[in-house]
């Protein structure tokens, strides 16, 4: 029996797999218990007998979302040969990021961001969370390329994730807003340009 989720495990990841994409699109604020019970065709008791509250399901979710995310990335990591073509995965793996697996609703990371900023301090740390940890890959890709020789010697390389993330969510966001993927599309090789200009 090792290995099998107990009916109460299983009960509650249905309800975050299933409330996933609604948080993520609507936002914390927006959605209401009767989208979650609707969704999920549970009851009020039965939530609340697998979550203390609904912030306790949104922080699941967002978790859930983001590891969809990260799932994707690391699978194009993993197939690529070189350090640059590993930073190269965060130029790409985004491009038509609502047409392939990633989350319902886009980046959970802005979204809540975005959604927490001055609202919700437990989500806004999640994603702060989310961005360090992002940081602190891209800035770990940069420094073995510097050591394998790959990469030019950058000074600071906290500044270049910093940056690049900046323009990869900004990217998103006026994607978003706009409803123009041919923005999204332009500012994405504006990221691909800053990889390339640290390549020896």
């Amino acid at each position: 029996m090792d290995g099998e989720l107990s009916k109460a495990e299983r009960t509650r990841n249905f309800i975050i797999e299933t409330t996933a994409g609604i948080f993520n699109t609507k936002g914390y604020a927006a959605t209401s218990m009767s989208d979650i019970t609707e969704a999920t065709g549970l009851t009020k008791g039965s939530i609340y007998g697998n979550f203390e509250n609904k912030e306790e399901v949104c922080l699941a979710a967002f978790d859930y979302n983001l590891s969809k995310v990260n799932k994707i990335i690391q699978q194009r990591m993993q197939s690529a040969n070189t350090y640059f073509d590993k930073l190269m995965v965060y130029a790409t793996v985004y491009d038509r990021f609502s047409n392939n697996a990633f989350p319902q609703g886009g980046c959970p990371i802005l979204n809540t961001a975005i959604e927490a900023d001055d609202t919700n301090v437990v989500l806004k740390e999640k994603a702060a969370a989310a961005i360090v940890k992002w940081k602190k890959n891209v800035e770990d890709i940069i420094k073995k390329g510097v050591q394998a020789g790959e990469f030019k010697e950058i000074t600071d390389p906290a500044q270049f994730a910093l940056s690049m993330i900046a323009l990869i969510e900004g990217g998103i966001m006026i994607a978003k807003v706009t409803n123009s993927q041919g923005s999204f599309d332009k500012i994405l090789k504006t990221v691909e340009v800053l990889i390339s200009q640290v390549k020896k």
